[in-house]
């Protein structure tokens, strides 16, 4: 791991990682460099050099578990302004630019495949929508009043952390249902693109996590209780999310793909168990073999899949997975999410 000081000059730093520069301006810091340093640059942006460094860190070692000892002396401050940025940078550039490119991706495809494209998108922004909304409009509010001394009743960064969810998974599937399951006849160059975005913004996101997960909660925990003895536990590993296209040459068997096609109309293990004639314990193993295979854990997910590869007819789905998306929503011209 290389060591990052406030003495690194920012081109070096940026050079090793170019990644970071999407961090830098989330954090204000643009324009050219020259040969100044992170400390420098740093105090001429009001930026912690310390907190700098541990964003920049997590950025560029999956690893890397910050210290006691730098928790201490981190800026809450400067940590609640880059999660701020982070929050608007995802709704209002991250998939604001991935909408544009799946609209044109997807022009060739049928209606219904459109259909069902843009309904599990829109599902997705909205599920970023509400889970940055209960940060901005209760933890962030929190941390500031915990700041100015204030508490509020009924809430403590332990309430957060136990609510905190994953907004990873339909992302993957998002990612899996691209790279596996578009026509033949999409532009490879657009779904190359596509892809692109989307494998940035999962990885983004994973840091945005982390930093809340291992950095702002501890950090908070110091301020409800300074005595507290804090050393930040590993994320837990997400199985199956990095390996999953390991088994991308898995095809289903037809017994799956009848499975797949219960799972996506709706129905609960028992049912499909009775439609079936099987037991449930094997409906449980079929779907395990089928999310191993597609790389698709979520209901929705599965859902597209299925209509993607002609296995499933949308007028044959529940009403939640084909209402509600219409034109203009996905027809040509600027994707609104309204």
């Amino acid at each position: 791991m290389k060591v990052l000081t406030s003495n690194t000059k920012m081109a070096d730093l940026i050079e090793a990682n170019y990644h970071l520069l999407s961090v830098l301006v989330r954090l204000g810091i643009e324009g050219a460099f020259g040969e100044r340093t992170v400390g420098e640059l740093c105090e001429k942006h009001h930026l912690d050099t310390t907190t700098f460094i541990l964003i920049c860190n997590i950025y560029s070692y999956k690893d890397f578990r910050p210290s006691e000892e730098v928790l201490r002396k981190g800026s809450v401050e400067d940590i609640i302004r880059y999660l701020h940025q982070s929050h608007d940078y995802y709704l209002n550039s991250a998939l604001v630019a991935i909408a544009g490119n799946m609209e044109t991706l997807i022009q060739p495809c049928t209606q219904a495949q459109k259909q069902v494209i843009w309904k599990f998108f829109s599902d997705y922004k909205t599920e970023l929508d509400k889970h940055f909304a209960y940060e901005e409009e209760e933890v962030i509010p929190y941390v500031k009043g915990l700041l100015r001394g204030k508490r509020m009743p009924g809430f403590s960064i332990d309430k957060f952390e136990e609510n905190h969810s994953s907004i990873n998974e339909t992302l993957l599937d998002l990612k899996s249902l691209i790279l596996k399951s578009l026509p033949p006849f999409c532009d490879d160059t657009l779904r190359v693109r596509l892809l692109n975005y989307l494998f940035a913004l999962q990885k983004d996101l994973k840091c945005h996590t982390r930093i809340e997960d291992e950095v702002l909660v501890p950090m908070v925990r110091l301020i409800e209780d300074p005595s507290a003895k804090v050393i930040p536990e590993s994320l837990e590993t997400e199985k199956g999310n990095e390996d999953s296209d390991s088994n991308s040459a898995d095809i289903l068997s037809e017994r799956e793909k009848e499975i797949l096609v219960s799972v996506a109309q709706g129905l609960l293990n028992k049912e499909i168990a009775d439609r079936h004639n099987i037991s449930i314990n094997t409906v449980i193993t079929h779907r395990k073999n089928i999310t191993r295979k597609t790389g698709i854990k979520t209901v929705a997910g599965l859902t597209v899949y299925a209509i993607l590869n002609n296995l499933l007819d949308i007028n044959d789905i529940p009403q939640q997975y084909s209402a509600g998306i219409s034109p203009p929503f996905f027809c040509t011209g600027t994707l609104r999410f309204d």
